[in-house]
């Protein structure tokens, strides 16, 4: 570590011991030493970068990184059996995590071409305590510790920081993640994420709870100078502050919660953290071969991508089944204690409460999307609540303003209100609701619009959207599906929604008539060349062949609003007759004359309506809107051709993690606070930002 000699007891010596070649045994008070130093030790932060870089190289032979997590598992073992006791004991665990943490992270980032070798496991010739070990892994006993902590020890004043750390520990345990490519192979090394998975059942259950109610409860920082002095001591040169900095920039304490948190009531750095840890648990799966399948036999690398898909499979995520099992509190009691005790039993109005608070961050909405999508419990308990703009606006307002949006973010919002619309009675419900005023709404001045007005407004202002920006199909056809599902339970639809409605439809349809034109002069022009012309209409006849799927799907919405809703939705009535020109040229198409041909039964009979009444001049719009409000009434279905009524369910895909994983670990580098190299991830794309300021 340097010429300049060190006192045995000093920061230099200790973590250079650590870091050399000499191994230290498992019993020796060395450790105790190393983990309880003072926070106010100074070491240069150029000798804890070439600790960190010696402990690299060392650790194969001295195994010190697993006598130091063998030792972290003691001191939370300690500080777990002193539930209650003395500050004393929660502020050397803390320090412990610190300094384990730091060397965690730096062993796992200097993992090269994604080989994790982190030699957990002790020398045969090492004494080792049976009645702390016995015969489970360094990573179980220490994962089991940490898990167990976060589970049974509530958050006080005295344990915060160290909750705190745990799960920002647990962040950095599971990283080797991000070594790994997008594919899950047989060769991906996840030792302390598959020791979380190996832990009991009621362990989970337990975690799965402690963490959303940390995220429920929001617990804040404690100002508490007297107790928590070494936090607030202002010296920029204490140890760990300097191996931080020395170790890829890792913030160990997040002052900056400790700055804006006065200034921000929703932060909590427990809550966040939680989340997070939570969001990587439910979505891990390690992948396996089917049983009577031999890898060697076959000749094939351990990688799923050479691996036939029928021949591996995902284990099971206990997390995952946890969440997806989870029951409503204060229900349980109700229903006669019929769920196993083991099963997660959470408030789910204060779930639902806090969620409408976050949506506006995008963790927030992939925890409702898991909710949703895997829990038929909670979603049924979303389904029947009467406030549902409590969830609804905030997701409404955040793809309103998409441009500053994710594309991922997009997708899990709008997949959130497919789900949603599966069920007639949210299709019903939202009529129900409505606003004097949309604050955030520019375009317009929406007055007394119900929330199904305002939900289908901004679904049609999504599809222009990704008309002119992404592009994608996936989206709109998400968009299309959830206004099918809408349509029959349309109810009392604002004038402003049924214009844009038939925009939706006119706009297509000159997108369609485009892309249709341009095909044949193209064709007309390579009319001699027989390959040329074959290879024109293959290319343009797929992009032709989606806008008429498009254009079809809107006149079905049109058609299933007419059909099942005309009486309640004059406003339809009268949008579709002051545009009833767009709708002509599509008269006689053989793809679309049917639904056409029932928009225009609607036309005749209004328009017949209108001509009985043999008014001079011009018609002002109330005269307009005053004849179809009374004919409405009078409106028979009769002469309608009835189309099989729509109905577009959500199901994952079959390998939902190859998309989920990544994206679960860019959103927690995105805000966890610390930096990763991002020369080592191989989860996702380098390039990809990897922090941002908080």
């Amino acid at each position: 570590m340097g010429a300049a000699p060190s006192t045995p007891d000093t920061a230099e010596h200790l973590v250079g011991t650590f870091v050399g070649d000499d191994p230290v045994p498992l019993s020796s008070d060395f450790w105790q030493k190393l983990l309880e130093l003072p926070f106010d030790a100074e070491l240069p932060s150029q000798r804890l970068h070439q600790a960190c870089q010696l402990l690299v190289k060392n650790n194969r032979n001295t195994r010190h990184l697993a006598k130091i997590l063998f030792h972290l598992a003691c001191y939370l073992q300690e500080s777990m059996s002193t539930s209650g006791g003395p500050p004393l004991v929660y502020e050397k665990a803390v320090n412990a995590v610190y300094i384990t943490s730091v060397f965690l992270k730096h062993l796992i980032e200097s993992t090269q071409d994604g080989d994790v070798k982190l030699y957990l496991s002790l020398h045969d010739s090492e004494s080792i305590p049976i009645n702390i070990l016995g015969d489970q892994t360094i990573e179980n006993l220490v994962m089991r510790n940490v898990l167990k902590f976060i589970a049974t020890v509530d958050v006080s004043p005295d344990t915060y920081f160290l909750h705190l750390e745990l799960l920002n520990f647990m962040i950095f345990a599971m990283s080797t993640q991000l070594l790994c490519g997008p594919s899950r192979g047989l060769n991906d090394v996840n030792p302390f994420l598959d020791a979380a998975m190996a832990q009991d059942g009621h362990l989970v259950s337990s975690v799965v709870c402690k963490l959303l109610l940390n995220y429920i409860t929001r617990p804040r920082v404690p100002f508490n100078r007297a107790s928590y002095s070494i936090f607030y001591d202002g010296n920029q040169n204490s140890v760990l502050k300097r191996v931080g900095s020395a170790a890829a920039n890792i913030v160990l304490l997040p002052f900056s919660y400790l700055i804006s948190s006065s200034s921000d009531a929703s932060r909590s750095p427990i809550a966040d953290s939680s989340l997070h840890v939570l969001l990587v648990l439910i979505h891990y799966h390690k992948c396996l071969v089917s049983e009577g399948y031999s890898v060697m036999e076959n000749q094939v690398s351990t990688t799923s991508d050479s691996l036939p898909k029928e021949n591996t499979y995902f284990s099971d995520n206990p997390y995952c089944r946890a969440l997806e099992h989870a029951t409503d509190l204060d229900c349980a009691d109700i229903e006669g204690n019929a769920h196993s005790d083991q099963h997660v039993k959470l408030p789910f109005a204060l779930l639902f409460d806090t969620l409408g608070m976050c949506l506006a961050d995008e963790t927030a909405v992939l925890l409702l999307y898991s909710l949703l999508q895997g829990n038929s419990n909670f979603l049924e308990y979303v389904l029947v609540r009467t406030d549902l703009d409590t969830l609804l606006l905030p997701i409404l307002e955040a793809l309103y303003d998409a441009r500053r949006r994710t594309a991922n973010q997009i997708y899990m919002l709008l997949i959130i209100l497919l789900i949603l619309s599966q069920d007639s009675s949210f299709n019903a419900g939202i009529h129900k609701l409505s606003f004097p005023t949309v604050p955030w709404y520019k375009e317009r001045l929406l007055l007394q619009s119900s929330l199904g007005s305002l939900m289908i407004i901004i679904l049609i202002r999504t599809i222009q959207y990704n008309l002119s920006n992404l592009r994608d199909v996936y989206l709109h056809t998400t968009c299309l599906a959830t206004l099918a599902n809408m349509a029959p339970h349309v109810h009392h639809l604002s004038a402003y929604a049924s214009q844009r409605l038939v925009s939706l439809f006119h706009m297509l349809s000159r997108k369609y008539k485009k892309l249709a034109d341009l095909r044949d002069n193209k064709l007309n022009i390579a009319e001699t060349n027989s390959i040329e012309r074959s290879s024109l209409v293959e290319d343009m006849s797929a992009e032709l062949h989606i806008y008429t799927d498009f254009l079809r799907l809107v006149l079905e919405i049109i058609n299933a609003i007419l059909t099942y809703a005309l009486p309640r939705n004059p406003e339809v009535v009268y949008a579709i007759m002051h545009k009833q020109e767009v709708f002509q040229p599509f008269k006689n198409h053989p793809q679309f004359n049917e639904h056409v041909e029932n928009i225009y039964t609607v036309l005749d009979f209004f328009n017949s309506r209108m001509d009985a009444q043999r008014m001079d001049g011009d018609w002002s719009v109330n005269e307009v809107f005053q004849v179809i409000i009374v004919n409405c009434r009078s409106w028979r279905v009769d002469g309608m051709k009835i189309f099989t009524q729509l109905h577009f369910t959500y199901e994952q895909e079959s390998h939902p993690e190859e998309f989920f994983i990544p994206y679960v670990w860019q959103l927690v580098l995105s805000r966890c606070g610390f930096k990763f190299d991002a020369g080592a991830i191989k989860l996702f794309p380098a390039y990809l930002p990897t922090e941002v300021c908080i």
